[in-house]
């Protein structure tokens, strides 16, 4: 086996097991479900939405990855945010609350932050929960990057390895001055703009303006707005017959991502990265950078001019470079094998779900094996949080997309159409049963999984007029059709 085959063979084996299961599904929606009754139970926050937003959002966790919530106390019809005050206040009164029920630990409330956070950790699986109030950015950006799955699923595979390689490396963790996960996502991004062919737009060209300046007025109309947009130039863009489809295989992608950074604190003196232009921007020529004193630039393309990449320290940015020229070179090195990737590649969490094919790598672990999934490389990816509230899919019209341009995108999966007299929102979890929001039944050693019933608690559904049911479309040949309903906006509390 050479070194590109041997690289591409054990990146899909991390991912195997980085992937969450039907159970990491399973018990994220059951803290959401914990969380609903405790808020719930505060008087004031009767009446607030518990929604998650961030990498289970965006179909960008691992199987570890932590849970971020957003508190809505916006009650009105119109796009609002409490003030910092106030949200502190309530975050306040969630910690006691959460004190006095039990079986949440690590309760730490950090209030000055740029954006008030309660983080907690779930005694589910010891899932780290990161809780603040009416994040509006938090949840688009969430699905931003969802409906980036949509374009190319090699996203989603690539994601899911550079953090997985950048945490067991120790640049994963704002707090000691490197990268955060969000800031991880959009270099990925960078990555598929700026490799050739080009796997992804620029974001521009996705939404031509700065996202949250359109956060304004009705959130229904503002929300419906951004979907109606984005959904017809996803479209446009995947339906194009002057794309030239990248088909490089995920070894080549992640070793040119690797190269690519590898001299970054060099080149961030003089240049930031733009994912909404989809290219290097020198930051003395770009004016709403000025003036500038971060060590690194990495524009937020939804929120501009914001700097994702805030966090990270001059000292902590030749650290970095570092660690992508040493994992440079352990790529391209010519007697590469399993057991010199691994401890590059993977930290010691993952690396003891791996399967145990060379026992000298990991001689003291205590191997633990859950069943793996398929790796799905360059499929796109369907969550059951698409299922559950009916993300869109777009469809083409008059117009068929050749089999190249199909080659990265994998069989359409579109949710089935909820029947019109069904009483109960139901989800569904890949490899699983059919499931209720907020019932979930444990499970039963002795019954085989295949026959479990599932009991449903019955759930009066409102009638979603207020432009839920809208169809996205283009002017053209190219149209967009969305079968399902609405751009999808997550509501447990009904």
């Amino acid at each position: 086996m050479n070194s590109q085959s041997q690289v591409e063979s054990t990146l899909k084996e991390i991912l195997e097991v980085v992937k969450p299961l039907h159970e990491d599904w399973v018990t994220r929606f059951k803290i959401i479900n914990e969380l609903r009754e405790v808020v719930q139970s505060i008087e004031n926050l009767r009446g607030a939405t518990v929604e998650p937003f961030g990498s289970f959002v965006s179909n960008l966790f691992s199987r570890w990855g932590d849970l971020d919530i957003s508190i809505e106390v916006s009650f009105g019809q119109c796009v609002s945010s409490a003030g910092k005050k106030r949200k502190q206040t309530l975050l306040g009164e969630l910690l006691r609350a959460l004190r006095k029920q039990g079986g949440w630990s690590r309760l730490k409330f950090i209030p000055s932050a740029r954006v008030p956070i309660l983080k907690i950790v779930s005694k589910w699986q010891n899932i780290s929960c990161d809780i603040s109030i009416d994040n509006i950015q938090g949840e688009i950006k969430s699905k931003f990057l969802f409906w980036l799955n949509e374009i190319d699923g090699r996203f989603r595979d690539m994601v899911l390895l550079v953090k997985e390689w950048a945490k067991a490396n120790g640049i994963n963790n704002p707090k000691t001055g490197t990268f955060n996960s969000y800031s991880l996502s959009l270099l990925v991004i960078f990555h598929f703009q700026t490799c050739v062919p080009p796997i992804l737009p620029p974001l521009k060209d996705i939404y031509p303006t700065n996202v949250v300046d359109d956060l304004t007025g009705a959130k229904v109309d503002a929300e419906r707005h951004i979907a109606q947009v984005c959904s017809s130039n996803i479209a446009r863009f995947k339906s194009s017959t002057s794309r030239i489809v990248n088909r490089s295989s995920l070894s080549e992608l992640f070793i040119s991502f690797i190269a690519k950074f590898s001299e970054i604190n060099l080149k961030a003196s003089e240049l930031g990265i733009c994912t909404f232009t989809g290219q290097w921007e020198y930051i003395a020529n770009n004016t709403r950078w000025l003036p500038r004193t971060y060590a690194i630039f990495i524009e937020d393309p939804f929120e501009q001019p914001e700097n994702s990449a805030r966090a990270v320290g001059q000292k902590q940015l030749v650290k970095i470079a570092e660690v992508f020229e040493t994992t440079r070179c352990i790529l391209i090195s010519a007697n590469i094998t399993r057991n010199t990737l691994l401890p590059t590649l993977v930290g010691p969490q993952t690396s003891r779900f791996l399967i145990k094919k060379h026992p000298t790598v990991y001689p003291n672990s205590n191997y633990r094996y859950y069943r793996n999934t398929p790796p799905q490389a360059h499929r796109v990816v369907q969550s059951p949080l698409q299922t559950q509230y009916h993300l869109w899919q777009p469809q083409y019209k008059n117009s068929r997309p050749s089999t190249s341009q199909m080659q990265h995108q994998g069989p359409r999966m579109v949710p089935s159409t909820p029947k019109p007299q069904s009483q109960f929102a139901r989800m569904r979890v890949p490899n699983g049963p059919r499931l209720p929001n907020h019932q979930f039944q444990k499970p039963n050693p002795s019954v085989p999984q295949d026959q479990v019933q599932v009991q449903v608690q019955p759930q009066i559904q409102r009638p979603r007029t207020e432009g839920y049911n809208v169809k996205f479309g283009t002017r053209g040949p190219h149209q967009v059709q969305h079968n399902q309903g609405q751009m999808w906006r997550p509501k447990y509390d009904k």
